[in-house]
């Protein structure tokens, strides 16, 4: 019995059960605290992202990216929020067409916003075809900017072409909406496309590149427009938007 007293006692005393609660609810307060902290500072973030964009001094001219999602868009809010032109979604493929597009050209205009047009365009269907369905839905006007020609993987669209087709069909598209608009167009290429396909490399037009917040520098040759932030909320659109910076003359490095 005495041995067994002493066995028992070289465990030390068991807590109390209100001190296990005690414990217990001194780190639930903790780690309570800790995920407000997180839940703030993740709202913080996305609040500064959603308001950010380059310095004006160092990049004068700035715009926007619009699409449909953006529903019914209050131009002259765009405006005084700081936008001196537009990029709109205008064609995708063969057939797509953003049904804001057309509305949104003539609002923005009458805002006194330039406006350009943007073709997404798919690895899937044939470049005569997209350039057909560019021309139809895009008009030709001396006062347009060049159209944008959008290159990024899309999800509905599984075929990889080699990278000599893709440069021989791409060049027959932009061959065809340039000669209706009258003007060169503008290659777009995200990153990845980019580095599969080097189209910066096969393809001599001026580029426009996207990074979020820092500058990019996947391509070939040096950007002329830049998407710094596709996470730009104004009060004149619903959603977000792209904001984007021309470089600067003399800014080339």
């Amino acid at each position: 019995m005495a041995t067994g007293a002493a066995s028992r006692g070289n465990k030390g005393p068991v807590k109390p059960l209100a001190e296990w609660r005690g414990v217990l609810a001194y780190w639930l307060r903790r780690v309570s605290g800790l995920l407000l902290l997180l839940v703030l500072a993740a709202g913080l973030v996305m609040w500064w992202a959603a308001r950010w964009t380059p310095p004006r001094a160092q990049f004068p001219i700035q715009g926007v990216t619009i699409d449909a999602d953006n529903g019914v868009v209050r131009w002259g809010s765009i405006k005084a929020a700081g936008a001196d032109f537009s990029y709109l979604m205008a064609t995708d493929g063969t057939d797509g067409v953003d049904p804001m597009f057309a509305s949104n050209m003539a609002a923005a205009r009458e805002a006194g916003i330039q406006t350009g047009a943007i073709h997404r365009y798919s690895l899937c269907q044939l470049a005569t075809d997209q350039a057909a369905n560019f021309i139809r839905h895009v008009p030709r006007r001396p006062d347009t900017l060049p159209a944008v020609v959008w290159l990024d993987y899309d999800d509905r669209c599984p075929d990889r072409p080699t990278r000599a087709l893709l440069l021989s069909e791409l060049a027959t598209f932009l061959a065809q909406i340039e000669a209706h608009m009258g003007k060169r167009s503008l290659i777009a290429p995200g990153p990845a496309f980019e580095r599969d396909y080097k189209v910066t490399q096969g393809i001599a037009r001026t580029t426009w590149l996207r990074r979020d917040f820092f500058e990019p520098d996947y391509g070939a040759h040096p950007w002329a427009m830049w998407q710094a932030n596709q996470f730009v909320r104004l009060s004149g659109a619903g959603g977000t938007v792209g904001w984007n910076v021309l470089r600067g003359e003399g800014d080339t490095p």
